[in-house]
């Protein structure tokens, strides 16, 4: 990019670029359709990684995989100059084996009807401290709120019901039937996993305590909305002893139900489909390796696509592809289990990660969700849209690295099963 500078201007305009290059953030120039004009080093070097062959020439391309709606908010933006959007959470998947994912803060501004900023930074480190002051938080409220509705569970060695009392009773509804019972006996159905218990209880031993949120479910099976927490009792005898090793502390919060979910659906759910976003997947695949390095069990990613999404658009309207994105979220969710992470990562692409899922299971769901897809047309404004996915699936094993690698092979199934012809399932392994 070239420009012609008047005289009087060209200190002007060297003391601007001196500021772009030395600037502490990353600062993008960019046309309304995405053209960069002019991009500082820093922002070169947090966007690299999301570069195509190492070329960034256009902004709302590079970040197609991780802000999908970014060029429509822009464009929807109708003031000639202000504040687009502030310091929205970009998640990319790290680097090297182990790693979390990096995270980019984003800020757009329109300069003028033709010209945009994009402001970039990398807040990996905050994020990370943020998730561990709402943990703390939690806990802590756990702990020191005066609430009537609880139960206190003791729990031996395995994660079983060592003992009944009437505030069991209480909230549940349970009786002494309770007792040696895992304690997925107070979760809905394929809400967790017999790995994922016993790693709650690696947890509560690492860290002090293990907390989580979400619906319980009552002897009568009837549901309601609850935090749980796990902590290692003092003392503890040997595994076979049956004897008390952790407390449970049951708590019924339905009535911070909608605050709470309000809250987390803002920071970690894809507004347009309700499933989770990229930052949401992201923390919750960290998580799963986190728990695989202890305990190794497998973990199956399966990525999918709509197929010829373009043309739905074009032939139908983005209202109606909008419609199409929405059925398949819900034929996911209707396959799929309340402990699977169900995430939009991008425009029309999605991924599934299933826990404690070895390839020939993962296979299964993945032929289940194309078939229910594939019999299955949107309705729209009188219109039946035909749709079909394509899906890529992986496994993570001993060959696997690291969550990216996992990630890079799901693809590769992926666009293995668009190359064959689209509307088919596809191993890493094929």
């Amino acid at each position: 990019m070239s420009a012609v500078i008047a005289a009087p201007d060209v200190d002007e305009y060297e003391a601007l670029l001196q500021f772009l290059y030395m600037a502490p953030v990353g600062l993008v120039q960019l046309a309304t359709d995405g053209g960069i004009l002019m991009l500082n080093p820093l922002s070169a070097q947090l966007m690299m990684p999301l570069s195509r062959e190492g070329e960034l020439t256009n902004l709302f391309d590079a970040l197609a995989p991780v802000a999908p709606d970014l060029r429509q908010m822009c464009a929807a933006y109708a003031a000639d100059s202000g504040q687009i959007c502030d310091a929205i959470r970009l998640y990319l998947y790290g680097d090297q084996a182990g790693q979390g994912p990096q995270v980019l803060s984003l800020s757009m501004l329109k300069l003028d009807p033709t010209r945009l900023m994009a402001v970039l930074s990398d807040v990996t480190e905050q994020d990370r401290r943020e998730r561990q002051l709402r943990n703390t938080d939690a806990w802590l409220h756990a702990i020191m709120t005066n609430i009537a509705d609880y139960a206190l569970v003791s729990l031996d060695q395995r994660g079983r019901v060592a003992a009944w009392n009437d505030s069991i009773g209480r909230v549940t509804g349970h009786g002494q039937d309770a007792v040696g019972q895992p304690y997925a006996l107070f979760y809905p159905d394929d809400a967790t996993t017999p790995m994922q218990q016993l790693d709650r209880l690696r947890e509560a031993d690492d860290n002090g305590w293990s907390l989580d949120e979400g619906m319980r479910r009552r002897a009568d099976g009837s549901q309601f909305w609850a935090s749980a927490l796990i902590a290692p009792l003092p003392g503890r005898l040997n595994e076979d002893s049956g004897e008390p090793a952790y407390c449970m502390i049951i708590r019924d919060i339905s009535d911070k139900r909608e605050i709470s979910q309000s809250l987390r659906q803002a920071a970690y759910c894809d507004h347009l489909t309700g499933l989770s976003n990229r930052r949401a997947f992201f923390e919750s695949a960290e998580l799963e390796l986190a728990r695989n390095k202890k305990m190794p069990r497998p973990i199956s990613l399966i990525m999918l696509d709509a197929d010829h999404f373009k043309a739905i658009n074009d032939n139908y309207g983005h209202p109606a592809g909008d419609a199409v994105l929405c059925r398949l979220a819900a034929t996911m969710r209707a396959v799929c289990r309340e402990v699977d992470v169900l995430a939009r990562i991008g425009g029309e692409e999605f991924a599934m990660l299933l826990p404690s899922v070895g390839l020939e299971d993962a296979l299964a769901v993945a032929e289940r969700l194309r078939a229910q897809v594939q019999r299955s047309p949107v309705l729209y404004q009188r219109q039946r849209i035909p749709c079909t996915v394509s899906l890529g699936v992986a496994v993570m094993d001993d060959s696997t690295p690291g969550f990216e690698s996992l990630l890079a092979r799901a693809d590769q199934a992926l666009y293995q099963a668009k190359r064959r012809g689209r509307n088919q399932v596809a191993s890493w392994q094929d």
